[in-house]
């Protein structure tokens, strides 16, 4: 509405001009000054003209997010062709030829243009953080100077669009000549009841665009054309048929530069995915993993020369591998930058093919990194792929010979729906038959990869399903070819290269289905009926589920669960506990919430079609009394969709405790596994555990850091002691000074000193009440940190020192530090003092002042203040022991120290002013205007030039002192789709521990590793046997004696009972004895100090014992029900 009335109020500008010259000037010569009024009227029509297309160019370039007169205005940059005409959503086709002209979409010389940093796309850091964790700075721009077309917006066509908005592109076109229908409801998001009736492409556009309004969003109604693909650089088709496929694949393939061709079915419960990315696709980075690296410890002059690394980490290297050297004294040469390759890998050593003879002698040092190289690979166009597959990416080693036949299966349905122009009907026996036909016909044409078998049974079940698109397929598939569209647009991550094909037949459920029952209901589930039958679809609506998160895999599932109909019945119920609230950095894959929901709780969910109790309660031991024993009786199925290992055994130990199944699922970066965790039939998650991770030691990480993980560690610790907790312990001090001294007094060791003295120097030494304090207090630590204890360190062990074994102490991993010399003309040394000063201000509530942010002004401060020479001193002690957990070492004297240190306090705490309290800061890696990262990363990579260590930017310091776990939407789609699948199977129940599957996959090889889950362990005494799922359930109110005697009969001799933490019995105790009448409740309650709550009828003991052999026996967890 503004842009037209701008457009009308600029056209009347030269009418209302010429209006009043032609009465101004009437009694002038009519024929010059009409030929001047004509001229003047022209010009000021001229500019009005290009003054209304400027404003409409400069609306259109508006920031998102721009207050706007009218709320209907409020379109952002890369605003959508679409415009509101009632209750319909209609796309200006008459506008869109001139539109695109005027878009300049990006075309591959463009798009190196852009990259190349002419005008570059702003990477919003905040928003991506996780994202870029994974991609890096120069895949993300790549990525959003990308176009590329969707054609199909069916449920597989939305999910793929869903994953590459929320990555980003420039834009992002969508084709579809179909209506919306009651069959697409099951498998689409975006399309509700009132969609029906509306084009397809046009009842997403909208919703999608919500999710990122940086991407252009365009829609293409009509048929669509080989000229409409010239400007993308990807196309994607779900839908099109197999003729339509490779005619546009062959104009894909053919293109200068080559266009990006990928083509995607999911039938049912099968699915398949194809990729051309031309005849020539480079590959920039094949799997996205930093180059490995190894620190030297020796090199021998031979032909081939033998290197040996120090046995710090094992060497992930691996034969052929190229490899460079760098930091090698001695043996120079090899520092060349040249590429060399390794051979006879062992964990900690390897022989390089290269002659060392005469080179010099190896002295110490060095540091040898693995070289990632660029890989070209060779696509076929579908035509000839078709013909000649080659070899297809597997996925579940039990179906290896499953590939082949679904490669002629899809091709057999392309003939079914050509030559009968529908797809074959749900059930029946008529129409699977002459796909079985088509399929042998096919297959006799393949001369030589003729199939010698096959499987009728398998074809029945895909013709049977083929019609319906099955929304944990569309998920997974969606999370697949969303990263291929991401590679083809990017070269980050190895293509899947050429065919890939999936089914999972064994989510069917296991009694034969009657065709009745696959009969549509005319609702919204309709195409799941097709597959499943009406009798599933009731149990999926009925079903109780507990799902614990509510982050990214939350957002998947609550969107798969939805559609599927799960808990959508009168009685059914979905429980959803989550208790964080949305951030910034969320918005990028947690699609189901915007930025207006910063700050609100993440479990918030409103989808009227799912029966959902939403709580912001963290399941855990503290709140057992809200998810009680009938709330977990009651359940169906849980669903983990965590961050962290603590919880997941938590949710594991419940689950097995009530014997309910779960679902567990996790990614990292490209990376994603899922365990289902069935009762009776399946190990549980605790009982595998990925081993700990490796903490450096604690002098590494102080006085000897050899990588800038270690640098960073170090920055994060120091950021903490001096900003959160040396001002938490003021606080302490300063609440109850008396009280406070007590506890430093009964303590009497070296660290109550530690801390002592850290409070004296902040109230007293270090303490400041300016900001001109605040900034002599962090010039003085950059030189106490980089410059004074390089200096003690260098001086207590000089470069040339020598251990008690004869070696040099600093040899590798040990690097030998230099002390810095500060300059305010640095920037790193000039932005860590304003970082560190702001931060001290903070702490100490004193006020920043303008100029404290501004690098000419701070620079003068910085330099007028007064830095004293200094001494190292000759009996200082550095702490060099790996195993050593603590750098303050105990003295005899520690007790006077302390006596002196409070006694100075207190008279300390009398100067402060009345009710002085200090800030603690805590740390928070997700605000770039906090100073935060800005101290750590300064401070870090300080440290890494004292070392010698490469810096790193502040983005990268971010992913590691802020310990930011990498996370993409493809892969959490890939997760969730295929824990559905496996959903399916638990609420059908009867199946069998081969039906189901745990699945690890990183879409960057891409790699699918399907397998069924492990049995549990399985424990055996005379004629019993139990598992980790068993609990021994005993009615009555039992005296410990009686308990004993239970135990007995079944040939175990219990000499150990426990509840809780406390022990009930022992049989070494004699004391105990006088225990044994007593009823077990009351013990506990005596002994224990346990109540068992009103809401529980049973008490559990843990009873250690051992056969008659005095063998131990593992026996399952007892529960008394004594009410």
């Amino acid at each position: 509405m503004g842009i037209i009335l701008g457009f009308l109020l600029l056209l009347l500008v030269p009418v209302l001009v010429g209006f009043y010259l032609e009465i101004f000037m009437a009694d002038q010569d009519s024929r010059l000054y009409r030929r001047s009024l004509l001229s003047l009227i022209l010009g000021v029509g001229c500019y009005a003209l290009l003054g209304g297309a400027l404003l409409y160019v400069l609306r259109r370039k508006r920031r998102a997010g721009a207050v706007v007169e009218e709320e209907e205005e409020q379109v952002s940059e890369k605003t959508l062709l679409t415009k509101k005409m009632g209750d319909q959503l209609v796309s200006l086709m008459e506008l869109e030829t001139e539109v695109a002209t005027n878009k300049n979409l990006t075309t591959g010389q463009d798009m190196e243009l852009e990259e190349n940093g002419s005008k570059p796309q702003e990477i919003d850091e905040d928003l991506h953080s996780r994202q870029l964790a994974v991609y890096g700075r120069e895949t993300m721009r790549r990525l959003f100077a990308s176009n590329v077309l969707i054609s199909g917006l069916n449920g597989l066509g939305s999910e793929i669009a869903k994953n590459i908005v929320l990555a980003g592109l420039k834009s992002l076109t969508l084709h579809d000549e179909e209506d919306v229908k009651i069959w697409d409801l099951s498998s689409n998001f975006f399309f509700s009841e009132d969609d029906i009736g509306k084009n397809r492409a046009l009842a997403c556009v909208q919703k999608l665009h919500d999710l990122n309004n940086n991407v252009m969003i365009s829609t293409i109604t009509e048929k669509l054309s080989k000229e409409h693909l010239s400007k993308f650089q990807a196309v994607v088709f779900t839908d099109a048929s197999l003729e339509e496929a490779i005619e546009y694949d062959e104009f894909c393939h053919n293109h200068q530069p080559p266009i990006a061709f990928i083509k995607s079915e999911v039938r049912g419960l099968f699915g398949s995915v194809f990729c051309d990315f031309g005849p020539e696709f480079t590959v920039f980075d094949v799997d996205g993993e930093e180059p490995h690296t190894g620190i030297v410890a020796s090199i021998s002059n031979d032909n081939p020369a033998a290197v040996y690394c120090i046995d710090d980490e094992r060497l992930e290297f691996q034969d052929g591998d190229l490899v460079v050297f760098s930091e090698v004294d001695g043996m120079k040469e090899l520092n060349d930058g040249k590429s060399r390759k390794v051979k006879n890998v062992r964990p900690y050593s390897f022989t390089l093919e290269e002659d060392t003879t005469n080179f010099g002698r190896y002295e110490k040092g060095g540091i040898v990194t693995q070289v990632k190289l660029p890989k070209v690979l060779q696509f076929k166009p579908l035509k000839v792929a078709l013909k000649e597959p080659g070899d297809f990416l597997l996925s579940d080693f039990s179906k290896y010979d499953r590939s082949p036949l679904l490669h002629l299966a899809f091709q057999a349905l392309e003939k079914f729906r050509y030559d009968l122009g529908r797809f074959p009907i749900a059930g029946s026996e008529e129409d699977a038959q002459r796909l079985i036909d088509f399929v042998t016909n096919i297959n006799l044409k393949m001369g030589e990869g003729k199939l010698e078998k096959i499987d009728d049974k398998l074809l029945q079940h895909f013709a049977s399903g083929s019609r319906a698109i099955l929304n944990p397929m569309a998920a997974m598939f969606g999370g697949i070819v969303g990263q291929e569209v991401v590679k083809a647009c990017s070269g980050k991550f190895h293509p899947l290269f050429q065919f890939f094909y999936f089914d999972s037949v064994e989510s069917l459920p296991v009694e034969p289905l009657d065709a009745d029952d696959l009969k549509p209901l005319n609702c919204r589930y309709d195409a799941q009926i097709s597959v499943f039958g009406s009798k599933l679809q009731k149990k999926l609506e009925e079903a109780k589920v507990f799902m614990v998160g509510s982050g990214a895999l939350g957002c998947e599932f609550l969107k798969n669960l939805t559609l599927m109909g799960v808990c959508c019945g009168q009685n059914g119920k979905l429980t959803l506990t989550d208790d964080d609230v949305i951030e910034k950095s969320n918005l990028s894959r947690q699609f189901l919430f915007r930025d207006w929901n910063i700050g609100q709780a993440k479990s918030t969910f409103n989808q009227p079609a799912i029966h959902v109790e939403a709580l912001q309660n963290r399941a855990s031991p503290e709140t057992e009394d809200v998810f009680n024993d009938a709330f977990w009786e009651s359940l169906s199925v849980v669903i983990n969709a965590l961050d962290n290992v603590n919880a997941r055994m938590y949710m594991d130990m419940r689950c097995v405790y009530f014997q309910k199944p779960l679902l567990e699922s996790g990614t990292l970066g490209a990376k994603c596994n899922t365990q289902m965790v069935i009762p009776h039939l399946t190990e549980n998650y605790g009982a595998s555990r990925d081993p700990p991770e490796k903490q450096a030691p604690m002098c590494t990480v102080h006085s000897f850091p050899h990588n800038i993980d270690h640098c960073l560690s170090w920055a994060r610790s120091e950021f903490e002691g001096l900003f959160e907790k040396t001002p938490n312990e003021v606080n302490n001090f300063l609440s109850n000074p008396v009280q406070y001294g007590l506890s430093m007094r009964s303590s009497g060791d070296a660290q109550a000193r530690d801390l002592l003295e850290r409070v004296y120097e902040c109230l007293e030494k270090e303490r400041c009440e300016t900001f001109q304090d605040c900034i002599k207090w962090a010039r003085l630590k950059f030189e106490d940190y980089f410059a004074n204890r390089v200096k003690q360190l260098t001086f207590t062990f000089p470069e040339d020192s020598i251990t008690s074994t004869g070696t040099p102490f600093w040899s590798a991993p040990k690097r030998f530090p230099r002390p810095l010399h500060f300059s305010s003309s640095d920037p790193g040394h000039l932005q860590l003092i304003m970082a560190a000063s702001i931060l001290r201000a903070e702490s100490f509530g004193i006020p920043v002042p303008d100029w404290g942010k501004k690098p000419k002004m701070l620079a003068v401060a910085v330099d007028s203040v007064v830095i004293s020479d200094f001494e190292p001193k000759k009996d200082a002690k550095i702490v060099t022991d790996e195993t050593a957990t603590t750098l303050t070492a105990a003295s005899i004297d520690d007790a006077d120290v302390i006596e002196d240190l409070i006694t100075k306090l207190e008279a300390c705490a009398k100067r402060l002013p009345p009710r002085f309290q200090m800030n603690p800061i805590h740390f928070e890696k997700d605000d770039d205007t906090n100073y935060h990262m800005d101290f750590i990363a300064g401070l870090a990579n300080m440290r890494a030039r004292n070392y010698s260590i490469p810096e790193v930017d502040k983005l990268k310091a971010k992913f590691i002192a802020g310990r930011i776990i990498p996370a993409i939407a493809t892969s959490t789609a890939l997760a969730t789709g295929l824990v559905c699948l496996e959903l399916y199977k638990i609420l059908a129940g009867g199946h069998k521990r081969e039906d189901y599957r745990n699945t690890f996959a990183n879409l960057a090889l891409p790699l699918f590793s399907i397998a069924e889950p492990v049995a549990p362990k399985e424990i055996k005494h005379r004629d019993m046997k139990w598992t980790v799922w068993d609990r021994w359930i005993i009615e009555g109110n039992l005296t410990l004696r009686e308990l004993l005697k239970w135990l007995s009969d079944k040939g175990l001799n219990a000499y150990s009972i426990s509840c809780g933490t406390s022990l009930l019995y022992n049989s070494l105790f004699t004391r105990h004895s006088d225990r044994l009448e007593k009823k077990i409740v009351d013990l506990a309650r005596e002994v224990a100090k346990v109540e068992v709550p009103p809401y529980r009828r049973h008490l559990d003991v843990v009873v250690a014992c051992e056969d008659d052999e005095d063998n131990d026996i593992d026996i399952p967890l007892i529960s008394i029900y004594f009410r």
